[in-house]
């Protein structure tokens, strides 16, 4: 499960946070999670609440949002928003498109005390 070790890393920038900006207390965190970063939610939800005992994030709301996912499309030459890596252009329905978007995971913002 992947989704342990990317606790640990947003426990890591969290605590680095807290030193660095003197708080002591996180209340809620928000994570954008790119449709194909292959990020199970249920798993990182159990994960979160499991890697943040005993850190200044216990008890903290994490909260998922969803970022699509994107693709240049070479015939239209357009960027589009895709299902799946394989989907065709929902503008024009070619097939050449190179996803460039979507694949990410990254800590948008930290509500702290």
């Amino acid at each position: 499960m992947h989704e342990m070790s990317l606790c640990e890393g947003i426990r890591t920038v969290i605590e680095d946070s807290a030193r660095a900006n003197g708080f002591t207390k996180v209340r809620s965190i928000r994570v954008e999670i790119g449709k194909f970063a292959g990020v199970e939610k249920p798993a990182l939800e159990f994960a979160f609440d499991v890697v943040m005992r005993g850190s200044v994030a216990e008890g903290a709301r994490l909260e998922m949002i969803d970022l699509p996912g994107k693709a240049l499309c070479y015939d239209c030459v357009e960027e589009v928003e895709i299902e799946t890596r394989l989907s065709p252009c929902p503008k024009c329905g070619g097939g050449k498109l190179m996803p460039n978007g979507g694949d990410e995971m990254r800590i948008k913002d930290l509500e702290v005390v």
